[in-house]
C-alpha cells in the first residue's frame, strides 16, 4: 500500500487525484489552506486519510508537513499541486509578487522540504504539477509562464543532484494545458479545456508507472511542440491570448 502526500488538495487538480488514490487503497496525507475541504475529503475515507492546513507561502508549512508525514507513517510519494496564476496584460504587481511567492517560494519550499525527507530515507518519488505555460513566455500571464518555467528548470535540477548523490529519488513534471479547474474561473475562455477527472486518471497512471515528463494531453504535446519550433522574433509578435 503506497504512501502518498498531495499538496494543493482542498480542489481542482489535487484534489481528484487525492479521491483516485483513495480508490486505489492508498494511504492518503492532503494539506492545503481551508480546513473545510480536508475535513471533507477526510471524512470520504475516514480509516485511508489524515489531513494538515498549511499555507506554503508560510514558514511553518514544512513543520506541517512533517507533522502530516508522521501521522501517515511515512512517504513514498509527494504530489505537488499547490500553485495559482491569472492573466495580467496590465501588470498588477500584487498579482505578480503573489504569483512569484507561491508558484516561486512557496513550490521551492516544499520540493525541498520532499526532497530532504527522501533524500534521508534513500529514496522517493517527487512528482510535480507545472504547466505547458512554462515553454515559452506569455505576454498575457506573465509571472505564471515564468513561475512555471522556474520549476521544470528546478526539477531539472533536482533530477541531476539526485543523480550526482546516488540518492534513488525519482522525478516527475507533470505539464497539463488548460484543465477546467477554479484556478481559471472567470479568467477567460479556454480552448481545448479539459476536465479534472481526464487530468487526475493521467496522473495517476504516472504515479504507478513514474515517468521523467509528461504533457497532458496529446493535442497539447503537439501544440508544444508546435510553440518550440516558433523562431523568438516571430513570438515576440504573436498575440496569444485566451479572452473571448
Amino acid at each position: 500500500m503506497k504512501r502518498i502526500v498531495i499538496v494543493g488538495a482542498t480542489s481542482g487538480i489535487g484534489l481528484e487525484t487525492a479521491r483516485l488514490c483513495i480508490r486505489e487503497g492508498w494511504r492518503v496525507g492532503v494539506a492545503g489552506r481551508r480546513l473545510e475541504a480536508l475535513e471533507a475529503l477526510r471524512a470520504e475515507a475516514p480509516a485511508q486519510v489524515e489531513i494538515e492546513p498549511l499555507d506554503i507561502t508560510r514558514e511553518d508549512a514544512t513543520e506541517r508537513l512533517k507533522q502530516l508525514i508522521e501521522r501517515l507513517g511515512g512517504m513514498d510519494i509527494y504530489l505537488h499541486s499547490s500553485g495559482i496564476g491569472s492573466q495580467n496584460a496590465r501588470l498588477r504587481p500584487d498579482i505578480e509578487i503573489e504569483t512569484l511567492r507561491t508558484n516561486g517560494e512557496g513550490f521551492v519550499r516544499m520540493v525541498v522540504a520532499a526532497f530532504g525527507y527522501f533524500r534521508s530515507r534513500g529514496g522517493g518519488h517527487i512528482a510535480v504539477i507545472s504547466s505547458i505555460a512554462g515553454t515559452r513566455g506569455l505576454g498575457a500571464a506573465p509571472a505564471y509562464s515564468a513561475t512555471k518555467r522556474m520549476q521544470n528548470t528546478y526539477i531539472d535540477a533536482l533530477t541531476q543532484l539526485a543523480r550526482m548523490e546516488g540518492c534513488g529519488i525519482r522525478f516527475t513534471d507533470i505539464r497539463p494545458g488548460f484543465v477546467a479547474t477554479p484556478l481559471l474561473a472567470g479568467d477567460g475562455c479556454y480552448p481545448m479545456l479539459m476536465s479534472t477527472e481526464k487530468v487526475a486518471r493521467r496522473i495517476m497512471q504516472v504515479l504507478r508507472k513514474p515517468r521523467r515528463r509528461v504533457v497532458i494531453d496529446r493535442r497539447y504535446a503537439w501544440l508544444v511542440f508546435g510553440w518550440k519550433l516558433i523562431p523568438q522574433w516571430l513570438w515576440e509578435r504573436l498575440k496569444i491570448r485566451t479572452k473571448a
